[in-house]
Parts: structure tokens; C-alpha cells; sequence
């Protein structure tokens, strides 16, 4: 493609994403300033139509990006979009405050995604793999607060403040974690079997409260389930002009809804390498060709272990999803390290 049609096409593709409707001659002559006529324009824009790169609807003059021209935009014409300062901030800030457990920062990652792209954002939990309880421990740490401390045999260290009645003294503290270690010490949290269980909450009867808690946290956080995602923002694709028709949206809402699918959709088995970008067809195990979607592994120690992806139209705003995702997944990456094997 010689860079006259580069230009004429990345015109194209700029003005459509930013109003959804098809793009004519006279629009690219008048606001993109090529420095040619639009008879000109009309002719590399059939060219470019001939090519595969740009289509026109049915009901309109204009002429819209196909997946291809996309393809071709992301990996030659776009440039690179940097986070301001205030999307930076706000990054760090909901880090900062919102860390007391990994399900809390899976939470807030989607979240974020979600805000900063203004599409629907999907988080895996962090898949830590089998490991054995290797110590539990209560701690005191303020009035009607502990904080619950789990080391399993891999290095990985998860904690999470809790509230505490008043009646639980220092004592029935290390009681607590004395029983739990001797009865967990050594298994998988998949491997501890209801009967077990009950033979702990019969013993330690009088702490059912925090009992509860402490469980908890091993069970969320420790081996989460491997189909759970995290959604964050899921009307916003439904607000996309793309998929105001009635069918589309039906079948959207059913596809939110299947969390084994949604799994599959975003990691579909490839070992990625930074970010990657599936656009329409190239998503697997997808039936609306109008989506695309941008995805990361985030890593623990250097071995990933989850991704995130944001889920938009074709015509989504690639450069600022692409240095969103990216920076995000760094991020993620960097807290979970820190929480789990108590780094700086």
C-alpha cells in the first residue's frame, strides 16, 4: 500500500471510530488536510474497497473499515497513546486503597478497565496452581481486627484483615490457628473434604464467626475456581451503536452469561507475549464479527498466571486500549507480587 492510501485510510479509520458512521470523500478531504482533491480520495478509497481494506455499507455512500483495514491500522498506522497523568494517578490510587485481598484487586482491575476504556473488561482470577497449606496464623492487630496470614508451600503469602468480635481473645487466637494448622497442614485446597471440615467447625464451635472468615479466604483466594471471570462494565458494549439491534444484544447478554465461554474466549489456549489484538473473526469460539478484543497475561514471579482483555466494538479506540491493557497488566502484575510474596 503506497502511503497515499496509508493516509486516506487512516483517515477512515480515525473519523469512523470517533462517529460511527461512514466515512465519504468530501468528509476526508475537508477535516484530514491530504492535499488532494476528493475525486482524488473517491479513488483510492475504491481502491482501498478493492483491496479489502475499507467496505461500504448497504444504506450509506460512505465506506466503513473491514476487519482487514483494522488489522492493517493496528499493525502499521497507529500510533502509539500514552496514559495522562490523571489516568495514572487514578491507577494508583485504587491500587493503594483497595489491596487487602486478591479478589479485591481483580475487582478493582476490572474496574479500572472498564472506567479508563469506557468497554467491557474481563479479569481471570490468578490461577496459582495446586499448592499445600503450608502455615496459618491469626494476628492481632487492633481492636476488633486480625489479620489472617496464609503460607502456602509454593512462597505464595495471602493475608486479609478481618473483624473480630470482642470476646475473641489473643489466646483463642492461637487456638484458632493452632487446630487449622494441624488439621490443614500439608493439603490442597481442593483436597480438604467436607468431613474434615466439619470435624474443625465441631471443635472450634465457639469461633464459628471467624472460622468462617479464615475458610473463606483459603478457599476465594487461595484456589479459585478455574471458569470464574471477573466483568466489569458490561452495559458499555451494549451502548455501542453496533449493537442497539434487539437480536444482537440477546445474544451478547447470553454470552456474558456462560463463564466457561467467556474463559475460552479470552485466553483460547496461545501462549501470548505482551498484548495481543483478536479482531472480529480472529476471535475463537465467537458468532458477532463486530467485536474485538485486547488481552495480557499478568504474571506472578515471572510465570503468568491469569489474564485481562478488554471486549469492544471493531471500531474501538485501539491505541488508548492497547497502552490501557498494557499498563494495567504491568501494574497487576507488580501488586500481586508484592502481596503474595511480600515484596516491596
Amino acid at each position: 500500500m503506497d502511503e497515499r492510501k496509508q493516509k486516506v485510510l487512516l483517515a477512515i479509520v480515525h473519523d469512523y471510530i470517533a462517529t460511527a458512521e461512514p466515512v465519504g470523500s468530501r468528509t476526508v478531504a475537508k477535516k484530514y488536510k491530504l492535499g488532494v482533491s476528493p475525486a482524488t480520495i473517491r479513488n483510492e478509497m475504491a481502491d482501498l474497497e478493492e483491496l479489502g481494506y475499507i467496505v461500504q455499507p448497504h444504506t450509506s455512500s460512505g465506506r466503513i473499515p473491514s476487519e482487514r483495514g483494522y488489522r492493517y491500522y493496528v499493525d502499521f498506522l497507529m500510533r502509539k497513546h500514552d496514559l495522562s497523568k490523571d489516568e495514572i494517578s487514578l491507577i494508583e490510587h485504587e491500587y493503594q486503597v483497595k489491596v487487602s485481598d486478591i479478589g479485591q484487586v481483580i475487582h478493582t482491575t476490572g474496574a479500572l478497565l472498564s472506567q479508563l476504556t469506557h468497554y467491557t473488561a474481563l479479569v481471570m482470577p490468578p490461577r496459582i496452581g495446586i499448592s499445600m497449606l503450608k502455615h496459618v496464623q491469626i494476628v492481632s492487630m487492633r481492636q476488633n481486627h486480625a489479620m489472617v496470614v496464609a503460607v502456602m508451600d509454593n512462597g505464595t503469602v495471602q493475608h486479609q484483615m478481618i473483624e473480630i468480635p470482642d470476646s475473641i481473645t489473643v489466646l483463642d487466637m492461637e487456638t484458632i490457628s493452632g487446630v487449622l494448622n494441624a488439621k490443614l497442614q500439608g493439603l490442597s485446597m481442593k483436597s480438604i473434604k467436607m468431613g474434615l471440615i466439619r470435624e474443625i467447625y465441631s471443635e472450634l464451635a465457639r469461633h464459628r464467626h471467624v472460622l468462617d472468615l479464615v475458610m473463606t479466604l483459603l478457599h476465594d483466594n487461595l484456589a479459585p475456581d478455574e471458569d470464574k471471570i471477573y466483568l466489569g462494565g458490561v452495559l458499555n458494549i451494549l451502548n455501542q451503536p453496533e449493537f442497539h439491534n434487539v437480536e444482537k444484544i440477546k445474544t451478547m447478554l447470553s454470552i456474558m452469561e456462560q463463564e466457561k465461554l467467556l474463559c475460552e474466549i479470552l485466553d483460547d489456549g496461545v501462549e501470548d507475549e505482551g498484548v495481543t489484538v483478536r479482531i472480529g473473526g480472529e476471535i475463537v469460539n465467537w458468532n458477532i464479527t463486530e467485536c474485538s478484543m485486547i488481552t495480557a497475561p499478568y504474571s506472578l514471579g515471572g510465570r503468568k498466571i491469569g489474564k485481562l482483555g478488554v471486549l469492544g466494538p471493531t471500531r474501538m479506540e485501539y491505541a488508548k486500549v492497547i497502552s490501557v491493557v498494557d499498563y494495567l497488566t504491568k501494574y497487576l502484575s507488580m501488586t500481586l507480587e508484592r502481596m503474595l510474596r511480600g515484596g516491596g
